[in-house]
């Protein structure tokens, strides 16, 4: 694939500019998000009114703050996945390939709740208003992976879709599964499916509901793909990644148990 592009003495790493890309893009989702529900965030008192009504730029600095933990948390888990590595290769811990869906999930969600807690924002409706942009980040970062060819791709296939690396970070000749373009393709329909959730979340739904959403279907799909990866398995039979998946799975269905309707709860309060 491309591992690199050479613009003149310039050598910029496209999974680098591809993981850029997508957290501009999913500063902009989280921006235009955080407008439509800024008047009912006013009218709770979450927010306080800006002197500069034009400029409001909340999304741009919360994906910043979150993408860089992140990405942290993303090398980390994967440096933690394969010790005896980084015991071989103390240098692979600043490596720029090599990256972890579930530690950059927990990084992200860690300063995320800070976030929430800045903003003064109920850390379920935070949550919930993220959820579609992280959604989109994490598809676009996905096209990163597929153009360096770092491995994230899937088993030999015959399928007439199948993809080689042969100039990949980590090549291979055989066809594969390109699953990169297939996660690309399902985390946008979930963005999708989120962003229009979360439109009715404009209507007093209760909080809770867009993430736990993310939780379950974002869960579900990485769990799902992961039949046709060749990550090595560990826990019962399953990848690190399907175990953390299901474990997502699991918090999202019973959060989304937990969630009373709005009408529930004013009855109780009475």
């Amino acid at each position: 694939m491309i591992p690199f592009l050479h613009l003149g003495p310039l050598t910029i790493p496209t999974f680098g500019l591809m993981v850029a890309t997508g957290l501009l893009v999913a500063a902009y989702v989280l921006q235009a998000d955080f407008d439509r529900r800024r008047e009912g965030f006013l009218k709770r008192g979450y927010l306080k009114p800006s002197k500069q009504a034009s400029h409001h730029d909340e999304g741009f600095l919360i994906i910043g703050i979150a993408g860089i933990c992140g990405l942290v948390g993303a090398r980390l888990y994967h440096v933690l996945e394969n010790p005896r590595d980084l015991m071989a290769d103390p240098s692979l811990l600043i490596s720029r390939f090599g990256f972890a869906w579930f530690g950059g999930f927990l990084g992200g969600f860690v300063a995320l709740i800070f976030l929430a807690r800045h903003y003064g924002i109920p850390v379920l409706e935070f949550m919930d208003l993220c959820s579609a942009a992280a959604a989109v980040g994490y598809a676009i970062g996905r096209i990163g992976c597929l153009l360096s060819g770092d491995g994230d791709y899937g088993v030999p296939t015959k399928l007439p879709w199948g993809m080689s690396f042969p100039n990949g970070v980590v090549p291979t000749t055989e066809r594969v599964h390109p699953t990169p373009i297939y996660e690309f393709l399902i985390w946008m329909l979930i963005a999708v499916i989120l962003w229009g959730m979360g439109k009715k979340a404009l209507n007093g739904e209760a909080p809770g509901k867009v993430f736990s959403n993310y939780l379950i279907l974002t869960g579900l799909a990485r769990f799902l793909i992961e039949f046709i990866r060749i990550n090595p398995k560990s826990f019962f039979g399953m990848s690190n990644a399907q175990a953390a998946s299901l474990a997502s799975i699991i918090v999202g269905i019973i959060l989304l148990m937990r969630i009373r309707p709005p009408q529930s709860r004013q009855v109780e309060s009475h």
